[in-house]
């Protein structure tokens, strides 16, 4: 993988896990950069997923890719923050 595409892979990251914590209702007591590694993570793993369901590579925005990134982060955030109240 090129610089560009660990770049474009983190910024897409980010945006990822914000929009991930923005479906969840209330308010997230995870700090920022909680959110950007739980976004990275679901994006790389929303990807393969949309991969192996066949729908990775469409013609325009690959919407039902991003549906399951922004699900994978919500999970992710509310896994995160369940985790850290309890510790």
């Amino acid at each position: 993988m090129e610089i560009s595409g660990i770049l474009s892979a983190i910024v897409i990251g980010v945006v990822i896990g914000l929009l991930g914590r923005l479906v969840l209702p209330g308010r997230q007591h995870i700090g920022v950069l909680w959110t950007m590694v739980v976004g990275i993570v679901a994006a790389l793993i929303g990807t393969a997923i949309a991969a192996g369901l066949g729908v990775a590579d469409t013609k325009g925005v690959d919407w039902i890719e991003l549906l399951i990134q922004i699900v994978l982060a919500a999970v992710g955030v509310s896994a995160l923050e369940r985790f850290k109240a309890r510790h």
